[in-house]
């Protein structure tokens, strides 16, 4: 919102997603309704409002443009494109302009990964048939997304869709408390999935997501997930101990993962075959975690939880990586 206020773009009011507007809130948490005191705007906790509901905080507020101004990370269950979506759906049922301004995607732009959401699991980890690892920019979404409604997408100068974060010259600025490096982004839409079982995703500590770990695991884990050559990544066996979240307080075992190929890497498959790892070693230890069986949410699906309780390898379940289609509104596949 500073660089809108010194461009004088009028704003009047501010939305807060998950984590606030400021990022201050963790994981499902959100900052209330407040006033910007560098601004002095105010700000509407629109965190899970939807609908009618969502509707009544838009209308109120009394703008007649929303503008989103967030980034992404490329992944379906990162929840803030679908704050844009409840806000487009809200802005063409009340009339009002939508503009987006685009942001990089940080793992680029010429992979998709994981199969797309079955809407019978639509949620606010998911609304949309995208698969897990979408490929498109927070502006393609918008335009995906085909609402009824005066959409403008401003569009990025210079990037390419076969651009690491690297290569944009960017500085990383964390997106969300538990996303504070481009090497968290990268691995999250694979270990992302351990959100739905009881091993610690590395929320509690300085390498979310990039540790994984559970009191329960053994010498055993990390020899086994080195076995099986994955692309792009090593893992490296290391103990930690969760401040907060899962295990908090306990010392627990597990892997660090160092992407050292980004091009070649791939999160979903990574992820999906530490899950099998993880249920074919513990199978009496790895639980689901969540309401509702997060899990099925998370991957979009029942399959996942079905593939692993029949002792199944859920990589089965993961199509060959492929190319997003459009509609795209950059090119330049190639790095370089």
């Amino acid at each position: 919102p500073d660089a809108l206020m010194a461009a004088g773009a009028g704003l009047t009011a501010m939305f807060g997603p998950e984590h606030g507007m400021r990022g201050t809130a963790q994981a499902a948490g959100s900052e209330g309704d407040t006033v910007d005191e560098r601004t002095g705007l105010p700000v509407y906790d629109t965190h899970k409002l939807s609908g009618e509901a969502l509707d009544r905080v838009v209308a109120a507020s009394g703008v007649d443009t929303l503008v989103f101004d967030i980034a992404d990370v490329g992944a379906r269950f990162y929840t803030y494109v679908w704050t844009m979506y409840d806000l487009m759906e809200s802005a063409a049922r009340l009339g009002l302009r939508f503009v987006v301004l685009d942001r990089p995607n940080p793992l680029g732009g010429t992979v998709e990964e994981g199969p797309l959401l079955d809407p019978a699991f639509a949620s606010f980890v998911g609304r949309f048939p995208l698969p897990v690892r979408h490929g498109r920019t927070v502006g393609e979404l918008a335009v995906l997304f085909g609402f009824d409604l005066d959409l403008h997408v401003i569009g990025m100068e210079g990037w390419r869709r076969g651009m690491t974060y690297a290569e944009t010259g960017l500085p990383w600025v964390m997106p969300s408390v538990n996303m504070p490096t481009v090497d968290t982004a990268l691995v999250y839409p694979g270990t992302g999935l351990f959100e739905g079982t009881n091993f610690s995703e590395g929320r509690g500590t300085t390498r979310p997501f990039e540790l994984v770990g559970a009191p329960y695991v053994d010498g055993r884990f990390a020899p086994a997930l080195a076995g099986l050559g994955l692309p792009g990544v090593r893992f490296r066996e290391t103990w930690f101990t969760p401040t907060f979240h899962k295990h908090a307080g306990t010392p627990v075992r597990g892997v660090q993962l160092h992407v050292h190929d980004q091009e070649t890497f791939r999160p979903v498959l990574t992820g999906l075959s530490m899950l099998h790892v993880a249920r074919t070693l513990y199978p009496e230890d790895l639980r689901w975690w969540g309401p509702d069986l997060f899990m099925d949410h998370l991957w979009g699906s029942g399959t996942l939880t079905r593939a692993l309780e029949a002792g199944e390898d859920p990589r089965a379940l993961c199509p060959p990586p492929a190319r997003p289609e459009g509609p795209l509104l950059y090119g330049g596949a190639a790095q370089g």
